[in-house]
């Protein structure tokens, strides 16, 4: 059992000796690689939940944090409670403090008309009162700043910091030289009305956190597994891969796995949406997370802890708002500038007041300090990802999951999609509807040669060979030989000493096989718009099967909704040109590729991008991977295959083509709500701090106090974050769709 030092906000910081992470200067936590249940896991990290850590352990937390900690992860999350609860703790111990230390300084003195007794010098008194606002509350920008220069970049902290320590050791400096005139009110306010800022910024993103903590809530604590020949209790950190559980009715699922032994109906609807529970027997697939309704069954173990789909889907919502979109790049940048523009400002300030206008030295610092702090970007730092917290956490909720910032940018700008068609327009459960057979074989015959050569294959139709074979009770040989998949094309085989080729006209005719004896049935089957499977049995064509993958219920009107809005829509497929036109016609789509292989599907999402169309990609399965990886947006239905999955962008839970338009509209919302923030974040700064360096104050007599400056700053922050959480008024456009 080794032991490890871990930053708890960058779990990928490892490494053997005590320190501190150089990413955001926490101390690294010593953990031991082997996990106990009591303590939160994110990877390798444990950590303990905020609730059972003490007081003191706490504080220990609270001294190496900094402002713009990442919160991704298990561990994070509790780090984010423990974050908030501390800013709240600072703030209201800084608000509470920062009464009578308005009431003693000039401020209440001679505007205010408060007069309090003093059996100090009111200068001593307000010295130590501001220390412990200064030191205690303030700590988090101190040290923020402290590593910020550390890491030679400059941030809000570093501004921050500049001016709550301008006017505190400014203030001290006079109180021990005598004066009565000091600044501490400015310090302590400046601190209370940031810190309220960040608690409201905090508060706007909890409900996503609390969102991503319900979703691990629904994995239980313990789990029923099959050791040594008895069932035993165990914690479900502790299950591993091939473990054999077994589930009873009411039991959650604790981690995804395939079912051995027995029937049941599996609610999936907090982990992918669908409303009805789902038909589970041997051979299905169980997801971590969902609810076990009637039937008893033993189920393999396939995929444990940060594998498992729902911790994948946690983890995808997690990267997304912790990544930063461009937008929020270019604030970056600018806000650095802004930095050395606000601390330059404060020294042109206090140098054009004190130097050239002969201004006392206390009015050149009030300037120079409000100059500092009212330049502070904190609004900038806040204008995107506000928005993309809030816009991931609610297409979470309504199981549309985007990968990170900038695609949840970038969706906005869709211009045309490829969808394909099996899978993600029609159920992907396509039904035998006709066998018809030729050459003096039968319906039964035919079918147990196509079922026997379709059994190593997972292609929907082939699945739908098989069953229709087992429903008709018919014994599928087992003497199979030489199989061999035909990408895009067919199977063949050797079956019983037969040779046998299942697959398209286009195939048959690679072969050199005469399908004549079909071709009014062919004809028939096609225009009716369903998909054909000929067979050749030695070199012969034996009989042709017919299936038909319904249509899903909303496709039609998604697709309709879609072109309203002005998107362009393509249909892709592998099946024939006329069955392809047909299914076209039934949902209103004029575009279509058909007979298309699997290796090409990405030449024609290339196709609309060389037409200079923003293309978006949407498919469920392995080879509609190179395809999604080629447009610019991929979209992949959640019931389709891992490979697409992780090759998308955008990942729809509930495999509805309305999500499609519903993940655009979120994009467009959101984007919005970005140049919203990123208008007033800005705009506020441009206009502010002419007036802070005292512009006005000779001719009109308006000047700007570094407490009132702090107020309009904090104010700004909140106006930034409030508009971010306004964003949830989307949610009726989305559901409406």
């Amino acid at each position: 059992m080794s032991t490890k030092y871990i930053c708890p906000m960058h779990p990928e910081v490892q490494q053997d000796n005590p320190g501190t992470c150089p990413k955001c200067g926490m101390k690294l936590v010593e953990t031991e690689m082997k996990m106990d249940h009591s303590v939160m896991k994110y990877g390798e990290h444990m950590m303990k939940p905020a609730s059972e850590m003490s007081f003191w352990e706490k504080f220990k937390m609270s001294m190496t944090m900094t402002m713009g900690m990442e919160h991704g992860g298990l561990a994070g999350r509790e780090m984010a409670k423990l974050m908030e609860e501390d800013i709240r703790n600072k703030f209201f111990f800084s608000l509470i403090v920062s009464i009578p230390i308005i009431a003693y300084s000039p401020l209440g003195e001679k505007i205010l008309r408060i007069a309090l007794p003093a059996p100090i010098p009111a200068a001593w008194i307000l010295l130590i009162l501001t220390t412990p606002v200064f030191f205690y509350s303030g700590w988090i920008f101190l040290y923020s700043t402290y590593q910020a220069l550390k890491q030679k970049t400059l941030n809000m902290a570093v501004l921050i910091a500049v001016g709550i320590t301008a006017a505190y050791a400014f203030s001290v400096l006079l109180t021990f030289l005598g004066s009565s005139d000091s600044y501490y009110e400015a310090a302590a306010l400046l601190i209370t009305f940031v810190l309220f800022g960040h608690r409201m910024e905090m508060k706007s993103r909890r409900g996503t956190t609390d969102a991503l903590q319900a979703l691990f809530n629904l994995v239980p604590p313990k789990a029923r597994v099959i050791r040594g020949e008895k069932e035993i209790e165990i914690p479900t950190s502790e299950v591993k891969l091939g473990d054999i559980l077994i589930l009873k009715p009411g039991d959650k699922v604790p981690v995804d796995g395939e079912i051995t032994e027995g029937e049941t109906a599996i609610d999936e609807s907090l982990v992918t949406g669908e409303s009805l529970p789902v038909e589970k027997r041997q051979g299905d697939q169980v997801i971590g997370g969902s609810i076990n309704q009637s039937g008893s069954v033993r189920f393999k173990a396939t995929k444990v802890g940060k594998d498992t789909a729902l911790a994948q889907i946690v983890k995808m919502v997690e990267i997304a708002q912790n990544s930063k979109a461009p937008g929020q790049k270019i604030a970056d940048r600018f806000a650095q500038y802004l930095v050395i523009v606000a601390v330059g400002g404060g020294l042109l300030a206090f140098g054009g007041w004190y130097f050239i206008l002969g201004a006392p030295i206390l009015v050149a610092l009030t300037f120079a300090i409000s100059t500092t702090v009212i330049a502070c970007p904190d609004a900038l730092g806040l204008a995107t990802p506000t928005a993309v917290a809030v816009g991931t956490g609610l297409g979470a909720k309504h199981n549309i999951l985007i990968k990170d910032a900038t695609t949840l940018e970038q969706v906005s700008k869709i211009q045309a999609i490829v969808l394909d068609k099996t899978g993600t327009l029609t159920e992907g459960k396509p039904k035998i509807t006709d066998v018809i057979a030729v050459g003096g074989f039968t319906e039964e015959e035919l079918l147990k040669l196509d079922a026997a050569t379709e059994t190593k294959s997972n292609h929907p139709l082939s699945l739908a060979v098989i069953e229709e074979a087992k429903k008709r009770g018919l014994i599928i040989p087992t003497k199979i030989e030489k199989f061999n998949n035909l990408a895009g094309r067919g199977v063949e085989a050797n079956v019983d000493g037969k040779h046998v080729l299942v697959g398209t006209i286009k195939l048959m005719k690679d072969k050199s096989i005469d399908v004549t004896p079909l071709q009014k049935e062919i004809e028939k089957l096609l225009s009716e718009g369903k998909t054909i499977m000929i067979l050749a049995i030695n070199g012969k064509v034996a009989g042709v099967a017919a299936a038909a993958d319904p249509v899903k219920e909303n496709a039609k009107l998604a697709i309709a909704r879609m072109q309203e809005s002005g998107l362009e829509i393509a249909m892709i497929t592998g099946d024939n040109q006329k069955t392809a036109e047909e299914i076209g016609k039934q949902l209103g789509i004029k575009r279509i590729f058909a007979e298309v292989l699997p290796e090409d599907k990405a030449k024609y999402v290339k196709k609309l991008q060389e037409e200079g169309k923003f293309t978006a990609m949407v498919g469920d399965g392995v080879n509609d991977a190179p395809a999604l990886a080629q447009a610019d947006i991929g979209i992949a239905i959640g019931a389709g295959t891992d490979v697409a999955i992780e090759t998308a962008k955008v990942v729809l839970m509930k495999s509805d083509p309305a999500d499609i338009l519903r993940a655009i509209r979120l994009s467009k919302a959101t984007v919005t709500k970005m140049k919203q923030n990123l208008f007033w974040a800005s705009i506020y700064n441009l206009l502010a701090i002419p007036i802070a360096a005292g512009v006005l104050y000779p001719k009109f007599g308006i000047s700007l106090r570094p407490e009132w400056a702090a107020l309009l700053m904090s104010l700004s922050s909140i106006i930034v974050a409030t508009n971010a959480v306004l964003l949830n008024r989307a949610e009726k456009s989305l559901i409406e769709v």
